[in-house]
């Protein structure tokens, strides 16, 4: 199998004004990874996801909620979040996300 390599996550992303915008960058073995940006005041509400995640901050802040616990994610930080752990955020500022999917399945 060969080898992915994205040299620089937050140049394929953009915050747009008023907007959250998604981009799926990688698709491999075990994991996918799409990347967030978010202007301020934009939010996903509580949802899930079928497998555990990672949610890496690159720029911004975020406030995430999940399982009763509010935190607020600065840059740099990292969450992980269980198969079907409900979860939501908003930015309260304009932000950029990495969001890992883990999926041992593939």
């Amino acid at each position: 199998m060969a080898m992915t390599h994205l040299p620089d996550l937050a140049a394929l992303i953009e915050v747009n004004d008023d907007a959250t915008v998604s981009r799926t960058v990688l698709k491999a073995e075990g994991a996918r990874i799409v990347l967030f940006s978010f202007d301020t005041g934009q939010e996903l509400s509580e949802h899930t996801a079928a497998m555990p995640v990672l949610l890496h901050l690159i720029d911004g802040a975020l406030t995430v909620t999940a399982g009763g616990e509010t935190v607020d994610l600065d840059p740099g930080g990292v969450i992980h979040l269980p198969a079907r752990e409900a979860h939501s955020l908003v930015a309260t500022q304009p932000s950029r996300m990495v969001l890992t999917m883990l999926d041992p399945r593939s």
